[in-house]
């Protein structure tokens, strides 16, 4: 019998924990399923001494390759066709993320591309109301396919190609080139707010696994998706928290970060730094924990986020502002995340005892919306989104007040699930935090709801499941 080999896209942090962190690579060369992982050049090495085992293979992804090729193949037409697939999915799914992210691109423009926005917002309104239009773009697409894996695909001959996006990053040259061979693709989801975010696929893209029946319904609505070819899968990110297989003992933990047992945990993980600034919830949590005001004497725990490490003056700024702040209160704390390197940046998997650790010792769990108030869910812990305006946002780019993004997808199911509370000012957190400090257990149930809804399995299967999925497609029947 031949060994069918398949060729796995993990271009980012996240891919890395979703595919070699779970059960899913392991369950597909446990079938007998060779696998090509393709990832960042300079990670190889560390991928295979890593991950390295029977029957997987690491080979480099071109990123530079890639980027190349969008450079010099006709830049400005690329540029658009991508942003028009951002920008126009169907208006019958929630796009208030979708408006956000076109307000940013147009504000950010230069002047020569501010001058067409108004003619191509006219193309995203008839994108939104027109799945024929949409379909045009897709197709328009397929004109920009490279030949950067031609010698990968002819040395390997793969079966399928799976991806951790339908093309919405620089697998888009990967999936177009499967696409024009005749290989089947497939992708899968690994963000929590991916489908209602990067609306249409990069490339045709035969099949796609995401985490719930509402991603499902974000693919097939807003994205035109058929049905029959949407999987649900979970999330096998998580499946490490639900097994409690990261967690540090709290000792340990406490005194890596020289955490006061005597004190509550009051957490904090910074987000959508893009659009705006954090510093701002910070200074009042800070200010919060040093006062007499809270209802238990507590302690802050700052996590950075990845893009704090990124060479933008802004965001560089922000994290020295954090650092300094920590270095002056006795109970404001720091967590920087571990950096994978190369072009995968700080999303790292390397990080997941941290991040697990912090999230299952706070008291109460705070942030913007990020993924992680899932997570902290998973955990079981409380959590209130912080959500205080700047008083200068980015001066000289663009700046979305946190107060008005509580109707984003992935927010709005948040606010509306009751797993967690939202605050605004200063004396809405020190209400929700005292609330939670003196009420630990309330909303529990809300929680276990919420993670039941957006995760599909929260038994610690969804690897299990991805890969049942993965391997039927492959035409292979194994019973879980």
């Amino acid at each position: 019998m031949t060994t069918k080999r398949v060729f796995i896209s993990a271009d980012h942090g996240l891919a890395i924990v979703y595919f070699l962190q779970s059960d899913v690579v392991s369950d597909l060369l446990g079938a007998g399923i060779e696998i090509v992982l393709l990832t960042d050049d300079g990670l190889k090495e560390r991928i295979q001494n890593t991950f390295g085992q029977n029957g997987l293979v690491i080979e480099g992804l071109r990123l530079k390759q890639a980027r190349a090729y969008f450079r010099d193949e006709n830049q400005h037409a690329q540029w658009w066709l991508d942003f028009l697939r951002r920008a126009g999915a169907s208006n019958k799914i929630n796009l208030e993320a979708v408006d956000s992210y076109i307000y940013q691109v147009e504000d950010e423009a230069h002047r020569r591309r501010k001058m067409l926005f108004p003619a191509m917002k006219s193309v995203v309104g008839v994108m939104r109301r027109s799945r024929s239009a949409r379909q045009t773009v897709l197709k328009m697409q397929n004109k920009y396919t490279s030949t950067i894996y031609a010698d990968l695909f002819e040395r390997y001959q793969p079966q399928m190609v799976i991806a951790s996006t339908p093309g919405w990053r620089w697998d888009r040259y990967l999936l177009r080139e499967s696409a024009a061979r005749g290989i089947p693709n497939t992708a899968v989801i690994v963000g929590w707010d991916n489908t209602s975010s990067y609306s249409l696929p990069g490339a045709h893209v035969d099949w796609v696994t995401c985490w719930s029946e509402i991603q499902k319904q974000e693919l097939v609505l807003g994205s035109d998706w058929d049905p029959e070819r949407v999987k649900i899968g979970g999330i096998p990110s998580y499946d490490g928290y639900f097994r409690k297989k990261w967690l540090m003992p709290k000792k340990d933990y406490y005194r890596l970060h020289r955490l006061d047992p005597d004190r509550k945990l009051i957490s904090y993980a910074c987000s959508f730094i893009s659009f705006s600034p954090n510093i701002q919830n910070i200074e009042t949590l800070a200010k919060l924990v040093e006062s007499d005001l809270l209802a238990k004497p507590s302690q802050l725990l700052v996590r950075l986020h990845p893009n704090h490490f990124m060479d933008v003056p802004r965001f560089i700024a922000e994290r020295e502002q954090i650092r300094q702040l920590a270095s002056k209160l006795p109970h404001v704390h720091v967590v920087e995340p571990v950096p994978l390197g190369g072009d995968l940046g700080y999303y790292s998997g390397e990080d997941m005892p941290e991040k697990s650790s912090m999230m299952n010792y706070s008291d109460v769990f705070t942030t913007v919306y990020s993924t992680m108030v899932v997570e902290a869910a998973a955990h079981g812990v409380p959590v209130v989104s912080v959500c205080i305006d700047s008083p200068v946002g980015w001066p000289g780019k663009f700046t979305l007040p946190l107060s008005v993004i509580g109707g984003w997808p992935t927010h709005s199911r948040f606010r509306d699930s009751g797993a967690g509370r939202v605050a605004l000012d200063e004396n809405q957190l020190l209400q929700s935090l005292n609330y939670y400090l003196e009420n630990p257990k309330v909303d529990r149930e809300k929680r276990y709801q919420f993670i039941q809804q957006e995760c599909t399995y929260d038994d610690g299967s969804a690897g299990h499941h991805t890969s049942m999925n993965l391997l039927a497609l492959l035409g292979i029947d194994r019973d879980q």
